[in-house]
């Protein structure tokens, strides 16, 4: 009965412009409409949103081009315009006289079918349509998005006592494969689920750390990635978002939480707090700054920190607490616990309180616990969700460390005693129920997430860096781990094996993971190993394993299909290119950045893009030029859409899905697919420019770099880029076989670590982060 094809946003801010501009990713024609401007342009508010989308920082569209689908206009001028939507979301300020009254707006246009949904995060959806017509009430929903939208997984749907079973099911197909989104439908219930766990586990770190006199830079070293939370930390979030924002989004769920919910007890303001809001130190969107400010404007790298004590910024201290936290910890948040000190008891403080605030929410407010799970995996990046990590301790270990700390046991815990949350039955993962009996975790048609699927199953083989696994319908499937899925000697032996096994054994090999990256590229720690012990032969050794194992995977006599999320650069990007067929997530940022850490690609990357540019254009020349120039600009695609004019993404061979919980079942299909008649077409070798091309290729750095375009070791790396694209000193038409090209690279790639310059880039880039320019 209900079916999306148009849609209509109203509030053309943060949220609704990324809603907006989502739906135009979705192929989806969408209407933006907004207050009226004063002046000439009564659109021009929408108008200016409009140009948020295409931010160079965080680009709301996966293509420029999407923009054409978003048409503008005003609440005043164009509201007959909504009769044309199937879909009319509303995003406007949180109150709810404004609300109301735009509802009856909209009634009075709103065809026939058309739903109706509000992006609100703390009115119930009850007060909302309460003077509505039932006609309305039966098609309006909460559609909750996070932001930003593009990128957040989650979309929380609350649905009203007299909302239709049909409208629901509507926008949970819509959203889930259209707009990518993973669901939870929430009761209507204060905070529903993300936001009230989630705000709930800030507020706990941000008032533990100041009870324990812990610096930001302490607090957030813990609550971060050894704890399986995003990395930007309790006291970078709050500069990342706002401290003012954050304050009024705690203050929105006091106003709205019952009075005897624990929230309150870490939600009075910090004194300290509420004068750096009075006098501007807001965060990051500031140039003051927040907790955190940039130590120096020019590079962004060094930053300063404020002394709660004097209320000034002081010098960045690395050491303290020792780098080495994350880096021994990362793996594994129980570890973390059991150290005896004030991290790992700030750790448990955070832990004991939030996981029992989760598990107090079964049954009343979601019966579900995989829901509250799915919430702050999906909405706020957690790597296990709150019932996962009672897991993983132990529930009866979680209960004996509470009564330890004579805290309470929520009712829910006690059901788990002696059990486990999740636990694997009859070959089927199952999850508890609140009175105590067990359910099978069914996900939508088309939904499988190999974090679950994993569960299941037993590795044929593994190591710390990677595992292969078989998959029913004989497909065999790789899936790396190790930090960043970042590639190492490990990470080859295992891909190695997976191809020769894969071949005799399987119809087809998937390479995999349900990580937040696919693979940041080679392990630059081991690479600087190799550096410092002045190991050429052994790096050698190790970039010819892995273009070996690169060219035994492109040409398996079984299809390889690679299904990748998040980053996918470097190494990890070469693993991509010898595949048969590539399934993208629609958010993959994918390309070959090894010169920025003053390298070249030396799995096969250049060898690829050489001969993707040269059949594109028909001609070697040609293609090494375009290999050159984008090889050695580091050029990196945030979507496949971007990534085609790159030839970082195949048309009509490579594709692309918006929703990542779908690329484990659609990659199985494309290699079931391609098995069938599946042979192997080997390539004939290139007829090279030769030395002369080369040296046009060193002519143009050199005056690129006299221009102050390029820096002096950029020339350098360039120069060895070109050596390879053209063949390097060789005549004009010279053959050259893959093999042979991969020879270039290890050749380029060796030269290249011996200098000074390289090893610096890559110091610099483990130290920092980010590139050194040199």
């Amino acid at each position: 009965m209900y079916k999306i094809n148009k849609a209509a946003i109203i509030g053309a801010g943060t949220m609704g412009l990324g809603i907006a501009g989502q739906l135009a990713n979705a192929g989806v024609d969408v209407l933006l409409l907004d207050i009226p401007a004063e002046g000439d342009d009564r659109n021009a508010i929408a108008a200016r949103a409009l140009e948020r989308l295409l931010d160079e920082n965080q680009p709301g569209l996966l293509h420029k081009d999407n923009l054409q689908r978003i048409s503008i206009g005003n609440i005043e001028d164009d509201m007959q315009r909504l009769g044309d939507a199937d879909w009319i979301a509303e995003a406007v300020v949180e109150r709810l006289d404004i609300k109301k009254s735009l509802y009856r707006q909209i009634d009075s246009v709103r065809k026939k079918g058309s739903i109706v949904s509000s992006n609100t995060s703390t009115i119930p959806i009850s007060l909302l349509v309460e003077d509505m017509p039932k006609s309305f009430r039966a098609e309006f929903a909460i559609t909750h998005f996070f932001n930003p939208v593009r990128f957040m997984r989650l979309l929380e749907i609350v649905r009203g006592e007299d909302t239709r079973a049909e409208v629901i099911e509507c926008l949970e197909d819509f959203n889930e494969s259209r707009m990518g989104k993973g669901i939870v439908v929430c009761n209507d219930t204060p905070g529903f689920l993300g936001n009230r766990v989630g705000v709930f586990a800030i507020q706990t770190a941000l008032h533990t750390a100041f009870r324990m006199g812990l610096t930001p830079e302490e607090a957030d070293a813990i609550f971060g990635r050894p704890m399986g939370i995003p990395k930007t930390g309790v006291f970078g979030l709050y500069d990342l978002i706002g401290i003012d924002l954050m304050a009024d989004v705690a203050r929105s769920l006091i106003s709205i939480l019952p009075d005897n919910d624990v929230f309150h007890k870490v939600a009075d303001e910090v004194p300290l707090m509420t004068r750096m809001i009075n006098e501007g130190y807001i965060g990051n969107k500031v140039a003051k700054g927040g907790f955190y400010q940039p130590a120096d404007a020019a590079n962004g790298i060094s930053r300063k920190t404020l002394d709660f004590d004097t209320f000034l910024y002081r010098e960045h201290n690395p050491s303290k607490p020792q780098p080495a936290i994350d880096a021994e910890l990362a793996g594994d948040f129980t570890l973390l616990l059991e150290q005896d000190d004030q991290y790992g008891q700030y750790a448990w403080e955070i832990l004991a309180s939030t996981l029992s605030y989760a598990a107090a929410l079964i049954p009343a407010v979601n019966e579900s616990l995989v829901a509250v799970d799915d919430a702050m995996k999906l909405g706020y990046n957690w790597i296990q969700g709150p019932f996962e990590m009672i897991d993983a301790i132990g529930v009866d270990r979680f209960i004996a460390r509470l009564e330890a700390d004579k805290r309470d046991v929520p009712a829910f815990v006690r059901t788990a005693a002696g059990k486990s949350f999740y636990r694997v039955s009859n070959g089927e993962l199952q999850t508890l129920l609140a009175d105590g009996s067990y359910r099978n975790l069914i996900r939508a048609d088309g939904i499988t997430r190999f974090s679950e699927e994993r569960r299941k199953l037993t590795p044929l083989r593994d190591n710390a860096a990677a595992s292969y696994f078989e998959l029913e319908r004989n497909i065999g499937i790789v899936e790396f781990h190790s930090k960043a899925n970042t590639l190492d000697s490990e990470s080859m032996h295992l891909l190695e094996y997976a191809v020769h096994h894969a071949a005799e054994n399987m119809a087809g090999l998937i390479i995999h993971n349900d990580a937040q990256h696919f693979s940041c590229g080679v392990n630059l720690g081991s690479v600087l190993e190799f550096i410092a012990a002045e190991d050429w032969n052994g790096l050698d050794r190790f970039l010819d394993h892995f273009q070996q194992t690169m060219l035994a995977m492109k040409y398996a006599p079984i299809p390889v299909v690679a299904a990748p999320s998040g980053l996918s650069l470097g190494g990890g990007f070469e693993v991509l290119l010898h595949a048969d067929k590539v399934i993208f997530h629609a958010n993959s940022v994918t390309g070959l950045v090894e010169t920025l850490v003053g390298v070249v690609p030396g799995g096969g990357g250049v060898k690829e893009m050489l001969y993707r540019w040269s059949e594109r254009h028909d001609d070697v020349t040609k293609g090494a030029w375009s290999a050159f120039m984008n090889i050695g600009y580091g050029k990196t695609a945030r979507s496949p859409l971007e990534a085609a004019p790159l030839a970082l993404f195949r048309d009509g061979i490579d594709e692309y899905i918006m929703n990542r919980d779908r690329l484990l079942r659609t990659a199985t299909q494309a290699a079931l697919q391609l098995a069938d008649g599946y042979s192997v077409a080997r390539r004939t070798p290139l007829a090279m420019p030769g030395r002369d091309v080369w040296a046009e290729m060193v002519a143009w750095l050199q005056e690129a770099h006299k221009k102050a375009h390029l820096t002096p070791h950029d020339v350098t790396t360039g120069t060895q880029i070109a050596m390879i694209v053209t063949g390097g000193d060789v005549d004009a038409g010279t053959l050259l076989s893959e093999n042979d090209i991969c020879g270039l690279e290890r050749k380029a790639f060796g030269t290249l670590a011996r200098t000074d310059e390289t090893r610096l880039r890559i110091e610099f880039m483990l130290e920092h982060g980010t590139p050194l320019r040199n």
